[in-house]
């Protein structure tokens, strides 16, 4: 009969085993985003991610590609299109420039935007941010709608720690802690949850949920307040102020988008 201390180790070596095999297979991400002002540079931004980038992604192997808007309820002066690619590694990401510039499609399809001249360009800024897939959920997922795209909203939020060590902690409680489960449990339709590797407002995470309409996202975030899991998880102390600073986006997909 085998020892209760043999079984233990056993047991702690599947763990790891398998939460190693769960990690090798976590995607990263790269999210590109657009700062336009008027409607001549969103047409020329639509024209060249949906004729020229996203196709030229898709013959790269990056079947998923997200394109969102900011919604057609923000008054902002500066709006936005945010572009998520999926990549296998870190080697892919670092590839891909020189696999655009080989791509003779794209560089035809998209002679607008890469052209452009500097005193005509297609936007007023843009920023890329570079993420890693949560061990709780590695690969990103499409979402199960089906009503009008313009109606959906697609709630990008990102959560800043004061300190790596409080970030660390919330990614933590994610993970091991079940946040991503809670979620899930509840039909948030979440489209990835990542750490930020790269980005401006470091240390922090990133994730982005889905859903039909306003009504039903502020319906999903009440029962998510409401929950038992939750409310037991955020009363554990280890969590206290992991979080130092809230930003959250809503989007709509555009309709070449595939997330």
């Amino acid at each position: 009969m085998m020892s209760k201390k043999y079984i233990a180790t056993f047991l702690s070596a599947l763990f790891i085993s398998v939460t190693l095999l769960a990690q090798s297979g976590r995607e990263f991400y790269e999210l590109r985003i657009y700062n336009y002002t008027s409607d001549s540079s969103e047409s020329r931004l639509d024209n060249y991610l949906e004729k020229a980038l996203v196709p030229a992604l898709h013959r790269a192997g990056m079947k998923q590609v997200g394109v969102f808007k900011s919604s057609p309820d923000d008054t902002a002066s500066i709006k936005k299109f945010y572009v998520l690619i999926p990549y296998r590694s870190l080697t892919d990401l670092d590839k891909i420039e020189t696999t655009l510039d080989k791509d003779k499609s794209y560089n035809s399809a998209g002679t607008d935007y890469i052209n452009a001249a500097h005193n005509n360009a297609p936007y007023t800024r843009m920023e890329k941010i570079i993420l890693k897939a949560f061990a709780g959920m590695p690969n990103l997922k499409k979402p199960k709608l089906t009503g009008d795209r313009k109606k959906r909203v697609y709630e990008l939020r990102s959560y800043e720690g004061a300190t790596e060590k409080l970030y660390r902690t919330k990614v933590k409680m994610f993970n091991e802690g079940d946040e991503v489960g809670i979620f899930n449990r509840l039909g948030f339709n979440a489209i990835f949850y990542a750490e930020v590797l790269a980005g401006k407002a470091m240390p922090n995470l990133m994730y982005m949920t889905t859903f039909d309409d306003m009504a039903s996202r502020d319906k999903h975030w009440k029962a998510f307040g409401e929950d038992p899991q939750w409310n037991k998880l955020k009363s554990d102390k280890q969590y206290d102020n992991t979080v130092s600073h809230i930003d959250s986006w809503f989007l709509y997909p555009a309709e070449y988008s595939d997330l």
